[in-house]
């Protein structure tokens, strides 16, 4: 696992911006009452074979030219499976990918999640013309963040990445029910 989950979801959401994405969607669903916590990742990049996908878990194997190793996926995986939950990958070629995490949030073994807003608004930041929606919810708390609705709103041809949408994503970000959860708050 990566210092917490924030990271694994920036790694993962690289990924896909890797294999060409130009929409990301990343839910972090948490269920108080059952002491779970779900993180979904979901992209229109360009998938991968059912071959790619045997291999996606391995930490010696990746599709990127630019390192020789993948470890997003498998520390993502073994974090969730040693809180007792469950990970799954589903992938289609020229359609894109979806990497889900569950985890049993009330696990000692449980990794913090981190600094989630930090990582998603460095994921648009960086991420030149990429949509990003994100989207918390806690049990009946939601809230969602959208850079396309926030470029239609500020005038057309208006890239994510721009200066006044930066301005504007921060502001949601930090109006947003969800506090920062550092790894103290968690235990």
């Amino acid at each position: 696992m990566l210092q917490d989950l924030s990271l694994n979801i920036l790694d993962i959401a690289r990924n896909s911006v890797a294999a060409g994405a130009s929409l990301i969607e990343i839910e972090i669903v948490e269920d108080t009452a059952q002491k779970t916590l779900c993180i979904t990742v979901r992209d229109n990049g360009r998938g991968m074979t059912r071959a790619q996908l045997r291999k996606a878990d391995d930490p010696l194997f990746t599709t990127r030219s630019s390192r020789k190793t993948g470890l997003g996926i498998p520390l993502l995986k073994a974090a969730a499976v040693m809180t007792g939950g469950d990970f799954d990958i589903r992938s289609t070629p020229g359609k894109g990918t979806e990497v889900r995490a569950l985890f049993l949030a009330g696990r000692a073994d449980m990794p913090p999640l981190g600094d989630v807003k930090r990582s998603i608004f460095a994921l648009i930041a960086t991420g030149e013309g990429l949509d990003v929606v994100y989207t918390r919810k806690r049990d009946e708390q939601l809230f969602t963040l959208c850079t396309r609705k926030i470029c239609n709103e500020m005038g057309a041809n208006i890239s994510p990445s721009h200066p006044e949408v930066l301005v504007q994503v921060r502001k949601c970000l930090r109006d947003s029910p969800f506090e920062i959860v550092r790894e103290e708050e968690d235990r």
